[in-house]
């Protein structure tokens, strides 16, 4: 692996808060399903990165504890009165004990030790805990395109831990676990293509290598582009299960 979890997205930090995608609306509705009113519910966004999902749910009212360790990235995110930033981990939050209604990891859960995270989770919630992870829907042609040039080019097998991470998260949460699938999309042009990519840690960021991959990214988007975008389709999963 190349750098700790905690440190590797800091020299990307600001492409990754540009050009990430969001989740969709039905994501969060199956997240946070049976549990009331969003105004009641404290809900602690563990690897919150830039703050994406924390802002989605502060937007609904929720009061959102933001745990991240890297400071690069916190930095990006944007001031919300509903959204309190500490400076913890999957494995540590530093919250109290049954001090949340969610513990939930967005994007974020192959970065961490998924024991220790499960337990961290289960130790500070007090009615559910939760995964929230979008992978690109191959069946799309563009989609498709765009995963063939990201295995080409990958540094490291994160995709593969990526998909692995939510039969672990499934199977340590327990029979309570039930899993949701919403398909969306990110509607990117050219500049906003590029800057997904630089976003990803385990595609090169620098030298020859990057340039052919910048190059290879551009050409994919000049054939398939219509109107001057390209739709990426995308699957959000959303695995929730009782505390």
């Amino acid at each position: 692996m190349i750098g700790r979890p905690s440190e590797r997205f800091s020299a990307r930090a600001g492409a990754y808060a540009q050009n990430r995608p969001g989740y969709p609306p039905e994501a969060l509705d199956a997240l946070l399903d049976g549990l009331g009113a969003p105004e009641k519910l404290t809900i602690a966004d563990i690897g919150a990165g830039t703050g994406i999902a924390s802002r989605l749910l502060a937007q609904r009212g929720a009061t959102v504890f933001a745990i991240e360790p890297n400071h690069s990235m916190a930095e990006q995110a944007e001031p919300d009165p509903r959204i309190e930033w500490i400076d913890g981990t999957g494995e540590d939050t530093r919250l109290p004990d049954r001090s949340v209604d969610v513990a939930a990891a967005f994007q974020a859960f192959h970065w961490f030790d998924p024991q220790a995270a499960l337990a961290e989770f289960k130790r500070i919630s007090r009615r559910r805990i939760a995964l929230v992870q979008y992978e690109r829907d191959e069946r799309d042609p563009f989609a498709a395109a765009y995963d063939e040039l990201v295995r080409r080019y990958a540094i490291e097998p994160i995709e593969a831990k990526r998909a692995e991470t939510l039969t672990t998260f499934a199977r340590l949460a327990g029979s309570s676990c039930a899993r949701s699938e919403h398909p969306y999309a990110q509607h990117l042009d050219q500049a906003e293509l590029l800057g997904r990519m630089a976003s990803t840690s385990y595609l090169p960021r620098d030298g020859a290598r990057a340039g052919d991959l910048r190059a290879e990214a551009s050409a994919l988007f000049d054939r398939l582009a219509q109107d001057g975008r390209v739709s990426l389709a995308m699957i959000c999963y959303v695995l929730r299960a009782d505390a």
